[in-house]
């Protein structure tokens, strides 16, 4: 079913829910992990609309990496209330070599499988996606 090249195979219920989140906003964010047994991308947690983006960042593990989708609400210079959907890959410095060659072998055909992504970020460590990161990406 899959194999190093293409990556991991991806669940449907990550489409499902991305689904739901980019028409209905049922989340705030999806935080989607690979499961190693199952060869495939699964949804580790689910934000509900409430959370904000600290409860986002908090919900990431410090060791190991991670896909997620955060539904960014802004307001634009012109006073217009936007969202932007993004995809953040979660590769923090402490995961493992082996962990990290996983998620990024596997990244690629992961998005195609999410259609409607507006932003993509690589994050190594809490700043590099901090939430002045995300205002300054999303205008």
């Amino acid at each position: 079913m899959s194999n190093a090249a293409s990556g991991m195979a991806v669940n449907d219920d990550c489409k499902l829910k991305f689904l739901e989140l980019k028409a209905k906003r049922t989340y705030r964010f999806i935080i989607f992990k690979i499961d190693e047994k199952l060869k495939q991308v699964i949804v580790d947690k689910l934000g509900e609309p409430t959370l904000g983006y600290e409860d986002f960042a908090a919900s990431l593990p410090t060791d190991e990496c991670r896909y997620a989708i955060y539904d960014f609400d802004f307001v634009t210079e012109e006073n217009c209330q936007k969202s932007k959907i993004f995809f953040i890959a979660w590769s923090p410095d402490t995961a493992r070599v082996r962990n990290k060659m996983l998620y990024a072998s596997s990244k690629d055909r992961f998005k195609r499988e999410l259609d409607g992504i507006q932003v993509e970020l690589q994050a190594t460590d809490p700043t590099e996606m901090g939430l002045d990161v995300i205002r300054s990406r999303a205008n």
